[in-house]
């Protein structure tokens, strides 16, 4: 299975997947939805920030997923993984009370990043605000 992994920009995340120094990415949500229970080890996600070409590639290692979740769990799921997810010791707060509330996290395990050549995908019949797409073959959604 492909996936496609949309980031906001501003928090830099791609170059942290690029570099090595994120090697987790996160998903926070209120109810399940993509990736969940879509995304296995050795599935191939392509990241790409908003309004940007994909850009980068890894593949999935392992993935975990919590549900249920309670602001003291989601505590503890960000002091276990946050460094891996890419957050600084000093954003870990701001990003606690952006997650506190939230009952799912999915926790995909990158390895070997790759940059690609860059390329353009076509959301339709994803939805406008999707923020994750799953498909059989990346070329399916190449525009």
């Amino acid at each position: 299975m492909n996936h496609v992994a949309i980031m906001k920009s501003s928090w830099g995340f791609l170059e942290k997947i690029k570099d090595g120094r994120k090697t987790v990415e996160s998903r926070w949500y209120l109810s399940k939805r993509a990736p969940w229970g879509r995304v296995k080890a050795g599935d191939k996600i392509f990241f790409k920030d908003s309004g940007k070409p994909v850009g980068l590639k890894a593949t999935t290692d392992n993935v975990l997923q919590f549900e249920n979740l309670t602001p003291s769990r989601v505590k503890e799921i960000l002091h276990t993984y946050g460094s891996r997810i890419g957050i600084e010791k000093k954003d870990l707060t701001n990003f606690y009370n952006d997650l506190k509330d939230k009952k799912y996290c999915i926790l995909v395990f990158l390895k070997n990043p790759q940059p690609v050549k860059p390329f353009n995908i076509n959301k339709r019949g994803f939805g406008a605000m999707a923020a994750w797409m799953s498909v059989k073959n990346i070329r399916d959604i190449v525009c």
